[in-house]
């Protein structure tokens, strides 16, 4: 089962990866550094290290569906 709090939701807008709210900062809209081309690879099984724009928060994404992001540290 893939724990709950290890997940962080995302939107797709324009070709572009949003968050609603940046998990260590709060801050708004964060646009992320993270392509929807990169998908795939990422569901594939690669690693991907996601640095938060807004407070270079980091984490590593280890999976991603439709709606959230995976990742390596506990967010909630």
């Amino acid at each position: 089962m893939i724990p709950f709090d290890h997940t962080w939701p995302y939107d797709i807008v324009r070709g572009d990866v949003y968050v609603s709210d940046c998990p260590f900062c709060d801050a708004s809209n964060v646009l992320v550094p993270l392509k929807p081309s990169e998908m795939p690879d990422i569901r594939d099984g690669k690693k991907k290290l996601l640095v938060f724009p807004c407070c270079h928060g980091r984490v590593t994404v280890l999976n991603v569906d439709g709606d959230y992001l995976l990742t390596d540290k506990k967010l909630r």
